[in-house]
């Protein structure tokens, strides 16, 4: 690719994410908003995400029209949107769960600076630039933005509400009443941490229970796309009558709507909240 064509792919490009982020706002909507991105780790703005979604619906569309027609070129373009929901659900789940796991060493290691005489925000500081992403990242949220003048329990409390953790939560709140009532936040940090690791055992004990459930509805619910999809690829004249017969149709929608039940109630089942 020349510099030329490279210059103008990025000049349409920025046009295109400056129009919609005109059109959507600074935070995005609901479903693709700022928060959500940065919950799963993705530095990207709501704009920039929506573009490549269409993007990616507007290819989606142009094979499924070559391999099935009208009605697999609009099945497949709606399939974008939703495999993107998918995948900022399955990066920001495992991100809170890399988060959740680090939180106990995350204590032991401001326990230690509180005790070696650090600061809060210094013990918060050193554990940033020793700790992996994504803690390391939140940890340089916290610090930062302390630095511009922001109350440091605000910012934890946003984190953990962003990250699902309730006990992240406990440690901000812990930070904010030896803040008010003073004491050995050393020894308050080590009383959490012992908790934290306690629920910690319990909760890896009933994720391997559940796993074989969350095995199971993943293979369901991913089956019938996938069967589907092959036809439509091996023999679409076959899969073809699905899609212009009226019974055909019919049937396509509420096999789509019994799917998405299923789902809900087998993701429903198989969610243990603590």
């Amino acid at each position: 690719m020349s510099d030329t064509e490279y210059s103008l792919i990025t000049r349409f490009s920025g046009a295109a994410v400056g129009a919609v982020e005109r059109g959507i706002g600074h935070k995005g909507g609901r479903l693709f908003n700022r928060t959500a991105l940065q919950g799963a780790g993705l530095n990207m703005t709501p704009a920039e995400f929506l573009v490549l979604l269409f993007s990616g619906a507007v290819v989606a569309g142009l094979l499924g029209f070559v391999a099935m027609g009208p009605l697999g070129a609009i099945l497949l373009a709606m399939l974008v949107p939703v495999v993107g929901w998918m995948v900022l659900s399955l990066r920001t789940s495992k991100r809170r769960s890399s988060f959740e796991a680090q939180l106990p060493d995350l204590l032991m290691t401001l326990s230690g600076s509180l005790r070696a005489g650090h600061s809060v925000m210094r013990a918060f500081d050193s554990a940033a630039q020793e700790f992996e992403a994504p803690m390391s990242e939140e940890l340089s949220r916290i610090v930062n933005e302390a630095r511009v003048g922001r109350n440091p329990e605000s910012t934890m409390m946003e984190i953990a509400q962003r990250m699902g953790s309730e006990d992240f939560s406990w440690i901000a709140e812990a930070i904010l009443i030896n803040r008010e009532v003073g004491g050995d936040l050393a020894q308050v940090l080590d009383q959490v941490g012992e908790t934290i690791r306690e629920r910690a055992e319990i909760k890896g004990q009933v994720s391997a229970l559940a796993a074989e459930g969350k095995i199971s509805a993943y293979i369901l619910v991913a089956l019938p796309i996938g069967v589907t999809l092959m036809l439509g690829l091996i023999n679409p004249t076959y899969i073809g009558t699905l899609f212009t017969h009226p019974l055909g149709i019919f049937m396509l929608v509420l096999a789509v709507i019994m799917l998405c039940i299923g789902s809900f109630w087998m993701s429903r089942t198989v969610q243990i909240k603590f």
